[in-house]
């Protein structure tokens, strides 16, 4: 009996997935993802990545767009973009199932060069599609590959490019093809938020996010909203706030220690925002979530 990409996902996620259903691999960027119920609000700054969905359905918003999508539709996320995702149908008797790979800007701007593909106008960061059958082909032989431990470090890199050729080829290959084009406004406002990510706990001025872009002021301004449906200010309150809840649930932290953490001089302006965001303050949010668990 041929194996396929889904039989293939259950096997690895049930011998490998954590209580929260994640399933990471050593393939850097892949991520398995099992759930047996629908899940809550799930608040992110994704990366770019592709999800192919083999089984169940989830719910994705970014800013007013909302998309479903299940079995056989894969999600492209082609910007660095604040996200609430749910999924939606899931039981104990037909999980949720999905495969994630985070994309490689390097590897798309290579092949780029040798397909010779003209670059796409920009278009919004987040789309679904129905899975290439070339996609989900390459997608099985990356994950097969994990049942050879010693051969994962020589030929995964292969693979994963294969992985990416095709999602240039298909359905999605426009809006992958951005991210392989250096002067592209979706790399330029990436370079912008490298430096978001990496200090999103100290100010940061418009004018030092606009250099780091190589744009103007008023020009970066106006592509970064367009982008990610935020200001700079708002992308990076909802870092802080994100990374906030993490210290609050992983390591126990208090309140008032994860607002100082994440660069708020204020408790009380924290706990609003955090309120604003999350439907509950801190506090109540952490019991919630620690009865869930339980």
């Amino acid at each position: 009996m041929t194996e396929t990409l889904l039989d293939a996902v259950r096997r690895y996620a049930e011998t490998h997935a954590d209580q929260s259903g994640l399933a990471q691999t050593p393939i850097t960027g892949l991520t398995i993802i099992r759930a047996t119920s629908p899940g809550g609000l799930v608040h992110a700054v994704s990366r770019p990545l592709v999800c192919l969905v083999l089984q169940g359905r989830k719910q994705v918003q970014m800013g007013t767009q909302s998309v479903g999508f299940g079995a056989g539709d894969s999600l492209l996320i082609t910007a660095d973009v604040p996200t609430v995702s749910q999924i939606t149908e899931a039981s104990p008797v037909r999980p949720y199932f999905s495969l994630v790979l985070e994309l490689e800007a390097a590897v798309i701007a290579d092949l780029v060069v040798q397909m010779n593909d003209a670059p796409a106008i920009d278009g919004s960061p987040v789309r679904v599609e129905p899975t290439d059958a070339e996609v989900a082909d390459a997608a099985l032989r990356v994950l097969k590959l994990l049942d050879r431990p010693g051969a994962v470090p020589v030929l995964h890199g292969m693979l994963v490019r294969e992985l990416h050729y095709w999602l240039l080829a298909g359905r999605h290959g426009p809006a992958v093809r951005r991210l392989g084009w250096t002067e592209g406004h979706s790399q330029k406002i990436a370079r912008a938020i490298s430096l978001l990510r990496a200090e999103f706990d100290r100010p940061l001025k418009v004018e030092e996010l606009a250099a780091a872009a190589g744009m103007s002021p008023s020009g970066f301004h106006k592509h970064f909203r367009s982008q990610t449906s935020l200001s700079p200010v708002q992308f990076q309150k909802q870092l802080r706030l994100i990374e906030a809840r993490r210290l609050l649930r992983a390591e126990a932290m208090t309140a008032s220690s994860a607002a100082y953490r994440v660069g708020y001089e204020s408790v009380s302006q924290f706990t609003r925002e955090y309120s604003r965001m999350f439907g509950q303050p801190p506090g109540r949010d952490t019991e919630l979530s620690r009865d869930v668990a339980a």
